[in-house]
């Protein structure tokens, strides 16, 4: 048994990494905002587009954020690598980060709502909302509202929400959303999931109607697969898990490749409102494809948010 798992290890590797970005397109002139790019995929994302065109990196923590955005420096040779301070459990955090970026950039091509919290024992945000939701959906739903007309200003513009697999586990509970009546973290991390695959949806269905051209804009949604990150740190026996497992894991510069290939593949030029998975199309749930929790979530994420989002 050992001889045949030594053999077949790269074999496995390979499987285990799945689909690779191959597009060498490049970003010369192009902004891209990167929420959670301080680590893990969101880290490998901004390395991977550091080497095509300017990176924001937008994170709670400055200091880790500094320290990676120096390090892919280094690496790159691209100085246009910019830390910028953004906590997505506190909207006034959002609003802050958005004024400032429109009052410094001019143009916006690549929005990627990547950053992420996972298994976090029950708490709210700041505003009041349950920590996955708020962190997840309505923080990144925000952050797009704020940004939207300068994306629009500076098409064709791509939006890329890191979502996952667990969306199959979600359901939008209207009656409970901030888990006052029953909390499962498990269960509240693939309700944030399914909100980013319905939050793409409509977002999509409702930039169609603007544009002549699909190709203007385009709003995408993805899985990145299971990726030994620090994602599940707020789970002692997922921690452990991830470590005793790691081998059939994907590394963060895997786990990037798919929101790389979103943010970049000329083949996705007129291609909106899908969801992706190891660099093609995937399987989306039933409930990731009813529109009417889409409309309805989007009406409610608005009213959470005190904003008109028309």
């Amino acid at each position: 048994v050992p001889v045949l798992l030594f053999v077949a290890a790269p074999y496995i590797r390979r499987y285990v990494a799945g689909g690779q970005c191959k597009s060498t397109a490049k970003l010369d002139g192009k902004v891209v905002i990167i929420t959670g790019a301080n680590t893990g995929i969101g880290k490998e994302t901004a390395r991977d587009l550091a080497r095509r065109g300017k990176v924001i990196v937008a994170c709670r923590d400055i200091a880790k954020a500094e320290a990676a955005a120096s390090e892919i420096r280094a690496e790159t040779g691209n100085e246009q690598v910019i830390v910028k301070k953004l906590d997505l459990a506190d909207t006034k955090s959002i609003r802050e980060f958005a004024e400032k970026f429109l009052a410094e950039e001019k143009e916006l091509h690549v929005l990627i709502n990547n950053a992420g919290v996972m298994l976090c024992p029950y708490s709210k945000t700041t505003d009041g909302f349950e920590m996955h939701l708020g962190v997840n959906h309505l923080g990144h739903f925000l952050l797009t509202f704020l940004l939207l007309e300068r994306l629009k200003e500076s098409a064709p513009a791509r939006i890329v929400n890191v979502s996952s697999l667990a969306h199959h586990g979600g359901r939008i509970r209207f009656h409970d959303l901030h888990g006052e009546k029953s909390y499962n973290r498990g269960l509240a991390y693939c309700h944030s999931k399914l909100a980013n695959v319905l939050f793409t949806r409509e977002l999509a269905r409702r930039l169609q109607g603007k544009f002549q051209r699909i190709a203007e804009f385009t709003a995408n949604a993805l899985h990145p697969g299971s990726v030994y990150s620090e994602l599940v740190r707020h789970s002692f026996v997922m921690t452990w898990l991830w470590k005793i497992f790691s081998f059939f894991l994907k590394t963060p510069q895997e786990g990037a490749q798919t929101s790389i290939y979103c943010a970049v593949a000329e083949e996705l030029d007129s291609v909106t409102g899908q969801y992706f998975s190891d660099c093609q199309p995937a399987y989306v749930s039933p409930r990731g494809r009813d529109d009417e929790t889409a409309k309805k979530l989007w009406s409610v994420s608005c009213e959470l948010l005190h904003i008109q989002w028309n």
